[in-house]
């Protein structure tokens, strides 16, 4: 069965225009309005088929329609998904984190500034994607360290990078597609540097927003696991300054000892003497025994630096001291785990203590530490009476933690198990983050093939492992592009985006070559937000160059514009690879980004409206 072009156009616009409502709206997972959108779009083209006239084919085909699981840049994020969960889980960006918060001290938020600065600078020769995933789990991290939720400031990380693509020729893949085929119809050439005068006057107004404006707009959003983890503030840890190690005859300066800044210590037990802050003039010396308050992760921190130390508390039982043979082997770096549980109400546990229950026999985890809210504690943890309501943290395997679900005595708090990190992996992980950059900003191997080979690099290294990365991997982002590239074959093969400009063309019969330009402009920026920016890109070349003709105005003036409104991919999640890129760690949602790119849309498109009235002849 055939039907008019007419008819495809406008039941292709109906299917695209409900998908966009449906995101928008957030009813739906916008998985299943993803998925919706294939499938109506796929059974659609299926019963009423355009033909090709001169081949006889029908077209867009199933193939076509779903080219997007397949795509490159649905590959290449995936990858780098992969490789931030690496770089993130060996503690790679540790260091970076913490010099960052020694500036942070004073003016935490100016350092996030000044970030989205060096990201909007180093994408006008870079590649915005891989740029964007470098600086992800430094800002993730760096927010948790200074307590700002990652919403307030992944969306701006993405919008600096693509305002910074802008800036020069190869700072955009959508640039080169443009002035490729600008060069093709015409016969002219862009220069590498023919637009960054605009984009400078378009990155300094855009950068105003995106560092000011745009986080007062993004929702505070507390991940699930990160809102319950803030619940459980300090444990009590009980930790043996064993011989040899770095900690043994460090001298307390201002009551603090140089290796245990993270911890807030309660007491020191010395054989029979109990000492007490403040701890003028004392050293610690071997065989103490240090009863300190510390966060989660500060203590996952100074194990993972620390191995031996780890080692010691898995070989000495943890707190509650039942060693095992020195002949016994160590914990497994990849299977390590930590996890919190609770003693339950009527738990056999209660009224015992951590030596007398055998909690390693029982369990086969240690206990790192243990919290309790209701009193001061200073007595050694391994005396101490269990009570309901306790909360313990263990290190052990994965099965044995994950074994806990089925303990009545033991309540396992789901959210906070989570695998330790492996600190011998972190130079490895920066090394293969490192090539794999390098490798897709010189164009040595296009961003897809580098960014896979990273990610199978940091799993053969062990920086990762499989069931790791798949948790990386956000169906989400998968879904949306998938979509994407449909409502985008659908729209080319309906001639969709043609029937908009022309009809804009009819509009503004008469009107100045400036009002046209921005006309121009406004309607490309709408439409490369719903579909890819490099889809617009090759849609509009052609008719940017046919309208300058028309109006009688230089070529080079609409196709800048083009290159300019077609990366303003603000406004959607897919419009852009690095707005997809930050979705799942920002843990956003469609409106989110309709709420913060609506506006940057409209001060880029009014700041390059004013850019071409003072930089270029359009009389």
């Amino acid at each position: 069965m055939t039907a008019t072009p007419d008819f495809h156009l406008w039941v292709a616009l109906a299917i695209i225009t409900g998908g966009i409502i449906a995101y928008a709206w957030g009813r739906w997972a916008m998985e299943l309005v993803s998925l919706a959108i294939i499938t109506a779009l796929l059974v659609f083209f299926h019963f009423f088929p355009m033909i090709d006239a001169e081949t006889g084919r029908a077209f867009p085909d199933m193939r076509s329609l779903l080219a997007g699981f397949s795509d490159p840049a649905l590959i290449a994020i995936l990858s780098l998904l992969v490789m931030g969960q690496a770089l993130v889980h060996s503690g790679a960006l540790d260091e970076p984190v913490r010099r960052l918060l020694k500036v942070a001290e004073g003016a935490p938020r100016l350092v996030i500034r000044g970030i989205l600065a060096i990201v909007l600078a180093i994408s006008g020769f870079l590649n915005n994607t891989p740029v964007v995933a470098v600086f992800i789990p430094m800002i993730s991290a760096l927010s948790r360290k200074l307590d700002i939720n990652p919403s307030r400031v992944m969306i701006p990380l993405s919008y600096a990078a693509i305002l910074g693509g802008n800036l020069t020729l190869i700072g955009s893949s959508a640039n080169l597609l443009v002035a490729g085929i600008y060069s093709e119809i015409t016969g002219d050439h862009l220069g590498f540097f023919a637009i960054t005068a605009p984009g400078l006057i378009v990155g300094a107004a855009g950068f105003v927003y995106v560092a000011f404006i745009a986080p007062l707009l993004l929702p505070d959003r507390v991940p699930v696991i990160s809102g319950m983890s803030r619940v459980a503030k300090q444990f009590l840890v009980q930790l043996e300054v064993a011989p040899g190690s770095p900690l043994e005859g460090q001298k307390a300066v201002s009551g603090l000892f140089p290796g245990l800044t993270e911890l807030t210590i309660r007491a020191i037990h010395r054989g029979d003497e109990t000492l007490l802050p403040p701890f003028h003039d004392v050293s610690l010396q071997a065989g103490d025994i240090i009863l300190a308050a510390a966060t989660r992760r500060a203590l996952t921190e100074m194990m993972a630096k620390d191995p031996e130390l780890l080692h010691g508390l898995w070989r000495r039982g943890g707190v509650a001291g039942e060693e095992v043979a020195q002949s016994a082997p160590p914990l497994p770096e990849e299977d390590r785990m930590l996890a919190e549980v609770m003693i339950a109400p009527a738990s056999r546990l209660q009224g015992r203590t951590l030596e007398q229950v055998g909690f390693r026999s029982l369990t086969n985890a240690i206990v790192l530490g243990i919290q309790r809210r209701s009193r001061m504690i200073r007595s050694h943890i391994s005396e101490l009476v269990l009570e309901p309501g306790d909360v313990l943290l263990l290190l052990g395997r994965r099965q044995d933690i994950l074994a806990l679900r089925g303990n009545r005595d033991l309540l396992l708090l789901e959210w906070s198990a989570a695998d330790f990190p492996v600190m011998r992996s972190s130079r490895l992980a920066i090394g293969i983050f490192a090539a794999t950059v390098l490798a897709a900003a010189t164009g040595i191997l296009p961003i897809a093939i580098a960014a896979l080979v990273g990610a199978l690099a940091m799993m053969t290294g062990r920086c990762i492992n499989i069931r790791q990365a798949g948790r990386a991997v956000d169906s989400k982002v998968v879904l949306i592009i998938a979509a994407a590239v449909a409502m985008g074959q659908a729209m080319q093969a309906t001639g969709g985006a043609e029937f908009v400009a022309t009809h804009l063309l009819t509009l503004l019969d008469g009107a100045s070559p400036l009002m046209i330009l921005s006309a121009f402009f406004a309607m490309v920026a709408v439409l490369t937000n719903l579909l890819s920016n490099n889809a617009t890109a090759v849609l509009f070349t052609p008719i940017a160059v046919s309208v300058a003709d028309h109006i009688g105005v230089d070529p080079q003036i609409f196709v800048i514009a083009l290159i300019f409104s077609a990366t303003a991919s603000y406004a959607t999640p897919f419009g852009y690879q690095t707005n997809l890129l930050v979705m799942g760690p920002g843990h956003y949602r469609f409106s989110d980004f309709v709420r913060a790119g609506i506006p940057l849309v409209v001060v880029v498109w009014a700041a390059f409206t004013i850019a071409a009235a003072m930089l270029y002849d359009l009389g």
